[in-house]
């Protein structure tokens, strides 16, 4: 009698799950410092941390008179672009390295980035990714 482990296939639905358990912290992880950063600099901070948190789903508005035309969980195609400029995560992380070791210290300008990433990362975390040409979720 022979036994036959099937290791790969746990592997393969182990990964996911782990992979998006790392988002869901990225994601607390830059919601609380975007908290942080409005109760230690203010409102204008907070409100900016909250725009930037809502502001990549806006893109949606791109092509809203499209939408009843499109399949179940499709983006329109016009607006696929915006979307997906808005929820990569190398865009903020890139605008976060410049203000670091740029001249500008302006405290509500990285609480918008925080705020920025905490929406990429809760995203990905429950399973929202970029889309194709044709506005489906990829993979």
């Amino acid at each position: 009698m022979t036994t036959v482990t099937t290791t790969n296939t746990t592997h393969r639905s182990v990964l996911p799950l782990a992979r998006r358990a790392a988002w869901l912290a990225n994601a607390l992880f830059w919601s609380a410092f975007a908290v942080l950063e409005a109760v230690n600099h203010g409102w204008l901070a907070g409100t900016l941390a909250l725009a930037f948190f809502v502001l990549p789903d806006l893109t949606f508005l791109v092509a809203l008179d499209e939408a009843p035309r499109m399949a179940k969980g499709q983006l329109a195609p016009r607006a696929v672009p915006y979307y997906n400029a808005m929820h990569r995560a190398l865009v903020p992380l890139a605008l976060l390295v410049a203000y670091a070791i740029g001249p500008v210290t302006w405290a509500p300008a990285f609480a918008a980035l925080c705020g920025w990433l905490a929406h990429i990362s809760y995203d990905r975390a429950f399973g929202y990714g970029l889309r194709t040409k044709e506005g489906f979720q990829r993979g």
